[in-house]
């Protein structure tokens, strides 16, 4: 199994359509930007399908006021929003309960996703989502979906022996607070890169007894040297290995990746398995926006085509 796809031009000149399974399996997929990102996009419906979740990364640094000002931009192109919340740069319960009125009243969200964030040294009274969640806040402003986190290859900040013993441990916890929310929840996992890996993961957390839908983390078509420098800010393990592998190849160092390969192989088992827990696709356009969108749209048929596409 190939582990990384690199673009190769056809030699008949045309592309190779994407399998049935492929396409299915994009359908609904989701997309994260920031405020800094979503300003180089034009119109978000020149590139994304109707009714698709594009979740605002919240970065340490960015003023709410450009995080709410995104969400209403995208809200008002005909888009469902779901901003982070990242526990650990939120001061207190009143910064919190703050943040879910703005982006209510000005951008009419009521999707999150919730998150620890990736500060080490917390700012305020919060850690951890599980916290957030305690408060009650998103429940009483009547949020319709709320998500968390997955990490399918671990988490050293979690737990720093290499073990899953705790990330498991609070994902049993969310588990529990699915069943007594009226929200829905599901769990949008970083990016990986080898399929078998994912599906050995998501489906150890079915046994173990969560059962919340996952949204896998897939990075969008990039540079190497880009996907390297994210994979060792974000913390991904043993997919930096392959990449490192990789860029050590100068034949391979100037090529782009696509995500081709992993996806086909998670398609082929969802088709293949179709209670699979893996039910949708998440995202990271680390190589753009534009380029990330128009990868789906070339590879998911008539469930990527976006808005424009389908109305002009």
């Amino acid at each position: 199994m190939a582990l990384l796809n690199f673009r190769k031009k056809p030699t008949d000149g045309q592309a190779t359509p994407a399998s049935p399974a492929l396409q299915d399996f994009l359908k609904g997929y989701s997309i994260e930007v920031m405020p800094r990102t979503a300003e180089k996009v034009e119109d978000f419906r020149d590139l994304l399908p109707e009714g698709t979740r594009v979740y605002i990364a919240h970065i340490d640094g960015t003023p709410i006021e450009d995080m709410v000002a995104t969400a209403k931009r995208i809200n008002a192109e005909g888009f469902e929003v779901m901003p982070h919340f990242p526990a650990r740069i939120i001061k207190d319960e009143t910064t919190l309960a703050d943040w879910i009125a703005r982006y209510q009243g000005e951008a009419n969200v009521k999707q999150a996703l919730l998150l620890a964030g990736g500060v080490e040294k917390p700012h305020g009274d919060f850690h951890c989502s599980m916290q957030l969640l305690e408060t009650g806040l998103f429940d009483k402003a009547g949020f319709t979906q709320l998500n968390v986190a997955g990490h399918p290859e671990g988490n050293k900040d979690i737990d720093p022996d290499g073990s899953r013993k705790n990330v498991m441990e609070a994902l049993l916890w969310k588990q529990k607070f699915s069943e007594r929310t009226d929200a829905q929840m599901a769990i949008a996992t970083q990016f990986a890169f080898e399929a078998g890996p994912i599906i050995k993961w998501a489906n150890d957390l079915k046994d173990a007894g969560v059962d919340l839908p996952i949204h896998i983390g897939i990075a969008g078509p990039a540079k190497l040297q880009t996907l390297i420098k994210f994979a060792i800010a974000c913390g991904v393990g043993p997919s930096l290995k392959v990449l490192q592998k990789r860029a050590m190849d100068v034949t391979k160092l100037l090529l782009p990746y696509e995500p081709t390969d992993v996806l086909n192989d998670l398609a082929n088992h969802k088709a293949a398995n179709p209670d699979f827990n893996i039910t949708q696709v998440h995202f990271f356009p680390l190589g753009g926006i534009k380029t990330n969108a128009n990868w789906a749209i070339e590879n998911g048929g008539e469930n990527t085509a976006p808005v424009n596409m389908t109305k002009g």
